[in-house]
């Protein structure tokens, strides 16, 4: 049962999270900040595209989040001859028993699902992503003329291979926009891999057990949305979203010779809705600057374009972020 006090919800959300994080560490050795944003991201409604080379259990993490949360969980691998039908459903003709009538029926695809795995999304050509992209967006399938509503909770984890890019279609940065967070997903520590080496080799396989389950996350959701923003950190982060931008009126120097594009309002919009999710993941019913400072990077990693001058003096878009965060103050 869930507090009806905001303050004592967010404590016990809390308590939630560190029970979340230890039935996934059942099966995820390490990735505790990837963890964080993931469930920022939930909190939030908002999509996340991890990043990171094969066989750093992406796909492990996702499932693992599934069933802590008892969230139906569904993966799709993106191929180049997938169609959207593939992945939002489709039309089909069929005989109705009762009437001996033919009439179209909608079979719904793998996108109806609490959580979704959108495995290796730039190998899949544009056409395919806008399907995917757009029940993102709106909640909702289309067919047939039809609106078929996707149930809440709903979101997409996307993932992206970052060292093969042959035969790949990488996302535009408009459609990049839609995913809350870019997450890199790193190699593990020297003993956080050698246990993932131990467990991995072992007969012995441990059942992830559910903490809560979806309408519990409705509630923090709704939780979430009530979080207090402070006039100053909501000045703050879009502060920070137009300092990133190079024709902004008194950009600065540094960024109108090194970045070619900003980040736009969505970015604040989401720097703050995600400060108010990590508030409450710790505890607190009220966000805080910090809040906003410790979620820019992934926030902001795929909303800021480098420019030529950067490019070719090796200054990467995290360089750039961390200029901002040093020279953009809080007031």
């Amino acid at each position: 049962m869930i507090p009806s006090n905001d303050i004592e919800a967010a404590a016990e959300l809390s308590r939630v999270r560190d029970s979340i994080k230890r039935e996934m560490a059942k099966v995820i050795v390490g990735q505790e900040a990837v963890i964080d944003l993931m469930l920022t991201a939930l909190l939030c409604k908002g999509h996340a595209l991890l990043v990171g080379v094969p066989g750093l259990a992406k796909t492990t993490l996702v499932k693992a989040l599934s069933s802590a949360l008892k969230l139906s969980f569904n993966r799709i691998q993106f191929t180049p001859d997938l169609m959207p039908s593939d992945i939002t459903g489709t039309d089909i003709l069929e005989e109705n028993a009762a009437t001996g009538k033919r009439e179209f029926t909608f079979i719904r695809g793998p996108i109806f699902a609490n959580l979704l795995l959108a495995d290796e999304i730039n190998r899949t050509p544009p056409k395919t992503q806008a399907a995917l992209l757009q029940a993102m967006q709106e909640g909702f399938v289309t067919a047939g003329g039809r609106h078929h509503e996707i149930s809440p909770p709903f979101l997409v984890f996307a993932t992206q291979n970052p060292i093969e890019q042959e035969g790949t279609y990488p996302l535009p940065e408009a459609q990049l926009d839609r995913f809350m967070f870019h997450v890199t997903v790193d190699y593990p520590a020297l003993e956080e891999e050698v246990g993932i080496v131990m467990r991995g080799t072992s007969a012995l396989q441990k059942e992830v057990v559910p903490v809560i389950g979806p309408v519990d996350l409705l509630e923090y959701q709704k939780l979430t949305e009530r979080v207090p923003v402070p006039e100053g950190v909501a000045r703050y982060a879009v502060k920070l979203a137009r300092a990133s931008r190079p024709k902004e009126s008194g950009a600065d120097k540094f960024i109108q010779e090194k970045v070619r594009w900003g980040a736009g309002p969505r970015a604040a919009q989401f720097l703050v809705a995600g400060a108010k999710a990590r508030a409450v993941l710790r505890g607190v019913a009220a966000a805080e600057a910090e809040d906003v400072r410790a979620l820019a990077l992934p926030i902001l990693r795929h909303r800021i374009v480098p420019g030529f001058h950067a490019e070719a003096e090796g200054i990467t878009t995290e360089a750039i972020i961390e200029y901002l965060l040093k020279n953009v103050k809080y007031d």
